[in-house]
């Protein structure tokens, strides 16, 4: 196998493991979505009538003193946004070539997923 050396202080981007991380959050994200969305299509199938209280009902039951459906919800909506931001990430790494337009796009989208994990906490935590 060839030598590689390093040049200055900077590290070779070359080798193994650099998308792991990103391909377990990815998996991971995943899963947590699935099991919440069969959870969600349950719940559906399963209530004889889904009106505005049963829904309620759904997302703000308790365990004692633990907003359990509310916990639930929101870390299914997190899975979401950064299942969405390793997604989206890698299309503007693989499409955007420009590197100034590349930024602005990560940036807008950060921008956007926060946005909406602010809109849907503030929903969600005032039911």
């Amino acid at each position: 196998m060839a030598h590689q050396e390093r040049i200055g202080r900077r590290r070779l981007v070359v080798g193994a493991h650099y998308g792991t991380r990103d391909f377990i959050v990815q998996r991971a994200t995943a899963v947590i979505m699935a099991v919440y969305t069969l959870a969600l299509v349950l719940y559906a199938v399963f209530v004889p009538s889904l009106d505005f209280e049963s829904w309620r009902a759904f997302f703000s039951f308790t365990v004692g003193a633990l907003p359990l459906g509310q916990l639930l919800a929101t870390v299914a909506f997190l899975s979401l946004a950064w299942h969405a931001w390793v997604g989206v990430r890698d299309i503007w790494m693989d499409y955007a070539r420009n590197d100034g337009l590349r930024l602005f796009l990560q940036v807008l989208t950060i921008m956007w997923l926060v946005a909406a994990v602010v809109f849907f906490a503030q929903i969600l935590w005032s039911l």
